[in-house]
């Protein structure tokens, strides 16, 4: 990011690992190195310090990690992506389709 990159994160696991080592971070970097479980836990409202981008599947209704994309994105755009995603008929859960959330 220091040289105008962005971090991208792929997958929500990811995401998390990244935005705990944000919380760790030195002062005057994005993340730092930790070593430990996190209890971390995104829903809308989260001010995001490392994560940029996001490449992640599509998730199941009602799941934590719905909420982690939407605090990401806004709640309506995720949404909307969805009902798109149901016309267009993609596949859902561990083994469906992806999206990139920039």
């Amino acid at each position: 990011r220091a040289a105008g990159g962005r971090i991208v994160a792929v997958g929500t696991t990811s995401v998390r690992t990244l935005e705990t080592a944000a919380r760790h971070a030195r002062e005057g970097q994005v993340v730092s190195a930790f070593s430990g479980p996190t209890n971390l836990f995104i829903l809308p409202g989260y001010q995001f310090r490392a994560v940029d981008r996001m490449i992640t599947n599509f998730h199941l209704p009602r799941s934590t990690l719905l909420m982690l994309v939407s605090a990401f994105a806004g709640r309506e755009r995720i949404l909307a992506a969805y009902q798109q995603a149901i016309q267009q008929k993609y596949r859902f859960f561990s083994f469906g389709d992806a999206m990139l959330i920039m």
